[in-house]
């Protein structure tokens, strides 16, 4: 059965167009009972999923829990051509082996949000591969070339005599035909894939179809609280992450922006996220409580509320009652690499993975996050005697040192 609820669809969108169309065919469906085709694309660029992504997925839910048919297309064969979005410069392109391993850890992840028993797993490689050159050109024939260069980064790109390639030119053409092979009645995306989705809708009228209403979702700012959640900016909270440092994690954000994410990663209702907003502001809520909250909202919702409880109790033992975890991974030193039975401590954090690298070691070590049993060093040059005990780095990361 068919029960819509605008008010759920709409939060946390960026736009909905055109809106009264998209009224309408939720009217429709509601009124037919018959369930809308929801589509929503996913290149297998990389291969985790974090919150940033969610925000999109968790959308694909409230449709799928309203009745609603949802497709999550991965673009298997689009990510062998790359999404020029906003990019300045021409794509790396992936292998197919690279796209498919990415794909299948695509699959394995996104059942912590959609339902896995009314998920439609499209690729897209099903109506693209037996494609001909003839049914190629009866495509490019459906677009024009002063249409796609309305798209910002490609208008920027030209203007700066920068090489912008064909290939780059059938990626939006390609996103769109997708939209007519699954018939989609909507299409959902980032803001960054409007033009995108566009495309669909025109392509949709050019082969005699109703096109889709699409919605755009806001790109999730990162835990640095300026730039868009990303992986290679190492400011995410991955889906697929250890319960700990996914809650660990969202109580390092800012107070002004987990609210943010409280309205697009949660579904905590929007009166009383705005009532824990007065309250923090007014000083009868502390920040803390509140973004205690958040961290096991989101790990309940990726695992399960026990796992959330535990976490939470994980995250006062050791941040507020100052204790060590349970668990501690253990290192092992060879004598080998000793010297007068000492070890350079820089040594140590490479050794053991706290550090990518000296630099990174010396930087952790002077900017004060660095403890050996409780004790802080604040010399780059220090040297660890033979000693075992806990190593710990910022305020999640501890490994027992152990000689042997």
């Amino acid at each position: 059965m068919i029960k819509n609820d605008f008010e759920l669809l709409q939060r946390g969108t960026e736009e909905i167009i055109p809106i009264d169309e998209f009224k309408k065919k939720l009217e429709k469906s509601e009124k037919e009972n018959s369930p809308l085709t929801i589509k929503a694309g996913f290149d297998p660029t990389a291969p985790d999923i974090h919150l940033g992504h969610a925000v999109l997925l968790r959308k694909m839910k409230h449709f799928q829990d309203m009745g609603h048919r949802v497709v999550f297309l991965i673009g298997d064969f689009t990510g062998m051509i790359g999404d020029p979005s906003g990019k300045s410069e021409t794509r790396k392109r992936l292998t197919r082996d690279d796209v498919l391993a990415n794909a299948e850890t695509y699959k394995k992840q996104v059942f912590k949000i959609l339902d896995e028993k009314k998920t439609v797993i499209e690729f897209n490689s099903r109506w693209l591969s037996p494609m001909n050159f003839g049914d190629v050109l009866e495509l490019t024939a459906r677009y024009n070339v002063a249409r796609m260069l309305e798209r910002d980064d490609f208008s920027n790109r030209y203007k700066a005599q920068k090489p912008i390639s064909i290939l780059e030119f059938m990626y939006p053409l390609v996103q769109g035909y997708d939209s007519v092979a699954l018939k989609a009645d909507v299409e959902l995306g980032g803001t960054d894939q409007k033009f995108n989705l566009l495309v669909g809708r025109d392509l949709q009228r050019e082969y005699g179809q109703e096109p889709q209403a699409i919605i755009t979702v806001p790109l999730l700012v990162g835990l640095d609280g300026v730039q868009k959640m990303s992986k290679s900016l190492n400011n995410y909270i991955g889906i697929n992450e250890h319960p700990k440092e996914i809650f660990g994690k969202t109580m390092s954000i800012a107070d002004d922006i987990m609210f943010r994410y409280y309205e697009l990663g949660t579904d905590v209702p929007m009166d009383e996220v705005e009532k824990l907003k007065q309250d923090m502001e007014a000083g009868t809520a502390h920040p803390r409580d509140i973004k205690i909250r958040l961290a096991k909202e989101l790990c309940a919702q990726f695992y399960d509320q026990k796992t959330a409880d535990d976490a939470e109790a994980e995250f006062y033992r050791i941040f507020v009652n100052k204790d060590t975890p349970d668990e501690i991974p253990e290192f092992s030193i060879d004598k080998s690499e000793l010297k007068d039975d000492k070890i350079w401590i820089v040594k140590v954090m490479t050794l053991t993975g706290l550090a990518a690298s000296n630099g990174e070691a010396r930087r952790l070590i002077t900017g004060g996050g660095v403890t050996f049993e409780n004790e802080k060093i604040s010399d780059p040059d220090f040297e660890l005697s033979k000693t075992d005990g806990i190593l710990k780095v910022g305020k999640r990361k501890f490994v027992k040192i152990m000689f042997s």
